[in-house]
């Protein structure tokens, strides 16, 4: 029976080709057989996806020397990360716009439990994974999105000052000297900077309050050229509809002559909860913005046009008007989330929900890496090594991406198929063999 025309077949060739088309970013011939391991490795089947279980995975019968080809390629191989990634985003992005074009970049972080004091970038911080303060290392992370897919496009270890500033770590570690500390909003501009020079079709930048509150990082983005939907804190200073700071004092006729903007006892600024809990009953609606796992998700928004008041008083005007969007589901106390958006000003109640709740594409994205390929299992402890296996993942799981993009919307979701065959006869090192007896 010809099985060449056959659907796992024609995945097969399709995994070949896209994976030849990622070997000339290495720079080496030696570097393509590994590349190409690993990568079919961590789309097998496996609880486990660190060097050595890829290794008895993908090379039952040569277990010790099929580590150590992969365990050098991914800690000491001197490729380039960007390289690789931008070519998985060349080969990828192409057919996530093949339904819809770029509508959101996406920025966000993802922490991994670790352990030791050398392991780079480990230190107490708070971790998402785990829901709270641990030692953890934190990856800061840029995806392009659409209604349909998103992409990793940048991912970059953050590293907390104690060991910016630790010559001796960095030093065991590898971190590159030019390395420096940065605080997340930092290299998530950098990442933003990056993707526009490489001319990567932008969108609407959305991420949480973690960034959304460093009025710095909102200011840079507008500077960019780019619109944003941000998260912020309850505690976010704003004026309400209407008002706006009062103009500089009448000058004197003595001293320089007053610039800056002020607050007066009966006119300054409302925290963000306070101004959501001013709003009239008709603010608010129910909108229902996208198909949930257990049907569509619908909850009460309101939207006004506010500006943002944070130090402001050392400013020569006021800043602009901008969207503050307030979700507050039926049956809470009090405001759950709250947003700042450059969206413009006739943008549409609905519009404005379903953009900014686009984010739920990365957090997505980051369960799938972490779940089905092994994002976090990487066990060594440099730099090089911890952002050569994220951009091997972030390989990997581009082509499921790009499998996907092959159906249209309607369709089912491409998943029946998420790992390859393994080899025939095939048994993980270490388990029984099934042709001999059991022990009594």
């Amino acid at each position: 029976m010809d099985r060449s025309n056959s659907p796992l077949a024609a995945d097969q060739l399709r995994f070949a080709a896209y994976l030849e088309a990622l070997s000339g970013t290495l720079g080496h011939a030696d570097r393509i057989a590994p590349l190409k391991a690993y990568c079919t490795a961590l789309l097998l089947p496996g609880a486990r996806k660190s060097i050595e279980p890829l290794a008895a995975r993908i090379a039952p019968a040569r277990v010790q020397a099929t580590h150590q080809a992969l365990h050098h390629f991914v800690a000491k191989g001197e490729w380039s990360d960007e390289a690789l990634l931008a070519q998985v985003r060349s080969e990828v992005l192409p057919l996530i716009e093949r339904h819809d074009s770029i509508q959101a970049w996406i920025v966000d972080d993802t922490g991994f439990p670790k352990k030791g004091r050398y392991s780079v970038g480990v230190g107490r911080q708070y971790c998402g994974q785990i829901g709270k303060q641990d030692n953890c290392q934190v990856a800061v992370t840029l995806s392009v999105a659409n209604t349909q897919a998103s992409l990793p496009v940048a991912y970059r270890l953050y590293l907390p000052e104690a060991w910016a500033y630790d010559a001796e770590r960095r030093s065991k570690a590898g971190v590159p000297e030019d390395i420096s500390f940065r605080t997340k909003p930092e290299i998530a501009l950098d990442q933003i900077r990056a993707a526009l020079a490489h001319g990567v079709p932008s969108g609407l930048v959305l991420a949480d309050a973690g960034y959304g509150i460093d009025t710095a990082f909102r200011t840079a983005l507008t500077a960019l050229g780019l619109s944003y939907s941000v998260g912020v804190q309850s505690s976010t200073s704003l004026w309400p509809p209407g008002t706006a700071p009062l103009p500089p004092k009448p000058w004197s006729g003595r001293g320089r002559p007053p610039t800056r903007v002020r607050r007066s006892p009966e006119q300054k600024p409302l925290s963000a909860e306070k101004l959501a809990r001013s709003l009239p009953e008709t603010a608010w609606q129910h909108v229902t913005w996208r198909a949930g796992t257990n049907g569509v998700l619908t909850s009460r928004f309101a939207a006004v046009r506010a500006r943002p008041a944070h130090r402001d008083e050392l400013r020569h005007e006021p800043r602009p008007e901008e969207w503050f969007l307030i979700e507050w589901p039926d049956g809470e106390e009090t405001p759950t989330k709250y947003w700042l958006s450059t969206l413009p000003a006739d943008t549409s109640l609905a519009e404005l929900v379903g953009r900014t709740k686009l984010r739920w594409r990365s957090e997505r994205d980051y369960q799938e890496l972490k779940q089905e390929i092994g994002l976090g299992h990487y066990e060594g402890r440099s730099w090089r090594g911890f952002h050569h296996h994220a951009s091997l993942c972030i390989a990997a799981y581009g082509f499921l991406v790009s499998e996907r993009g092959r159906f249209p919307p309607s369709a089912p979701e491409f998943t029946e198929r998420k790992a390859l065959a393994l080899p025939a006869g095939y048994r993980p090192r270490g388990t029984p063999d099934p042709a001999r007896a059991t022990r009594a």
